[in-house]
């Protein structure tokens, strides 16, 4: 089992460099794991690459979502509820001055004592210093 956070999603979601490092993580056989914000993070990311980059035009960004949203729909991705690790996600973020929301993947991981799959380097810093497996794709 694995736990595949926001930043490596968009990443192979919109074909940043060393997307294809993150294939193999979502074979279904490693059941991957995210939280429910997965969706709205990489939604964000889709209409930034639309409006603020204009990398993308609004037919890619809404084909990309639909791409996004047939993952999760196929339990290629597994989705769990953000309000589930809600306290223990604080707690970290608290303690190693990291956000909310990389905190989550972190509490995430360690509950489902899963590996973490992450492209933000000081998230798998943290996860290293809290005894969690972690991958970092740059």
């Amino acid at each position: 089992m694995i736990v595949i956070d926001s930043s490596t999603f968009s990443k192979f979601l919109m074909k940043e460099e060393n997307w294809e490092k993150v294939i193999p993580y979502l074979d279904p056989r490693l059941e991957p794991h995210a939280m429910d914000m997965l969706i709205i993070e990489t939604t964000n990311v889709i209409w930034k690459y639309m409006r603020k980059y204009k990398l993308i035009t609004r037919e890619q960004a809404l084909g990309l979502y639909e791409q996004m949203t047939k993952l999760v729909r196929e339990e290629v991705i597994i989705l769990e509820p953000s309000e589930k690790y809600l306290q223990e996600a604080l707690k970290i973020a608290v303690d190693y001055d990291l956000s909310i929301y990389d905190s989550l993947f972190l509490t995430q991981a360690r509950n489902l004592r899963a590996e973490l799959i992450t492209s933000d380097k000081r998230q798998e810093e943290v996860a290293r210093e809290i005894g969690i497996e972690a991958t970092y794709i740059e």
